[in-house]
């Protein structure tokens, strides 16, 4: 009998890591988890409840790919069929200056070096979770993303250095915003501070525009889809709902049982609080991913992507993102 498919994916204790390797159980695939020490603040074996997050299929191995040798990560990634690189640097990092070599490092040089040594391991197969901005920056050459955001340089040039390697056939998802939640005890979204604002009183001030959103499950079906029957070193953006800034929130509130009404704040008042930011950072010695001075046309556009061409292509489903919404929300107040 024919042993199972395996999949190595980096960053598999995290948040889109765990729902990647849940689709690629579902489909008979074992797996590989490797995560940065410590990986929660739990045993990611097991939760208080005693019942595993992950089961006896997957591997949980905890390493800084940062800092182990060529030899050591290539023996590890031996024996597997394919490679989920679900880690990085993302734009709400503010280090010390200068920030886009962090970026370049954490995004280009980690990813690049580790589809080297999966190749020499004997895998053919490669998906990379990238961000929807370096979509926008191919189709709004006129805002000049790449230009005037390190973040969003890294990830331009992320997708350049990944795709153009020889030997590996390495599909880039292009992803929105994302919603859902990590069984782990203790696990907070990135979107809590946001819940708890919408719960601070029923009259809420946000900016215009709008965003592309998507559920975590829907990542990791993708995911799954682009190891699969993606080919030719391709950039996917993935999208589930097209949302206003305004039904975003509204929807979020719903979720937590509350009903609010958004006011939109003129432009001018956005850009003066972004430059209040850029100010702080500068006294501070930092650097945002995302420069404040020019990101109020990117936040307040409407950065929509069609979702079909990527759903056809790649074969997957999607759920309900209304579940997502309500899942974000009591993760936010356990």
């Amino acid at each position: 009998m024919p042993s199972k498919k395996r999949v190595f994916v980096i960053g598999g204790t995290g948040f889109l890591g765990y729902h990647t390797i849940q689709e690629f159980l579902k489909n008979g695939w074992e797996a590989t988890a490797l995560g940065l020490p410590p990986a929660s603040p739990l045993d990611f074996s097991a939760t208080t409840s005693g019942q595993a997050i992950y089961p006896a299929a997957v591997q949980v191995i905890l390493r800084d790919i940062d800092t182990a040798s060529d030899e050591e990560l290539l023996a590890l990634l031996r024996g597997h069929e394919a490679l989920v690189f679900a880690a990085g640097m993302d734009d709400r990092t503010t280090p010390k200056k200068p920030v886009y070599p962090k970026f370049y490092h954490a995004n280009v040089e980690i990813p690049v070096r580790v589809l080297k040594l999966a190749k020499r391991a004997g895998i053919k197969h490669a998906v990379i979770f990238g961000s929807y901005f370096a979509h926008f920056h191919r189709i709004w050459p006129e805002m000049r993303l790449a230009e005037r955001h390190p973040y969003i340089r890294s990830r331009v040039e992320q997708e350049r250095a990944v795709t153009s390697l020889p030997g590996m056939d390495v599909d880039v998802l292009e992803l929105p915003y994302i919603f859902g939640t990590l069984p782990v005890p203790g696990w907070r979204p990135l979107w809590a501070p946001l819940v708890n604002y919408l719960r601070a009183a029923p009259l809420i001030f946000y900016m215009r525009g709008g965003t592309a959103c998507i559920q975590a499950e829907t990542v990791g079906k993708a995911a799954f889809g682009a190891i699969v029957r993606g080919h030719l070193s391709t950039f996917y953006p993935i999208g589930q709902e097209n949302l206003t800034w305004p039904q975003m929130l509204t929807r979020l509130a719903a979720a937590d049982g509350r009903r609010i009404r958004v006011v939109t704040l003129p432009d001018w008042m956005l850009k003066i609080g972004l430059y209040a930011t850029r100010i702080i950072h500068e006294l501070q010695g930092r650097e945002g991913g995302l420069d404040p001075r020019h990101f109020a046309p990117l936040q307040t556009a409407q950065t929509y992507l069609d979702p079909e061409p990527s759903q056809q292509a790649l074969g997957y489903e999607t759920g309900n993102l209304d579940d997502a919404f309500c899942e974000t929300v009591k993760a936010s107040q356990e």
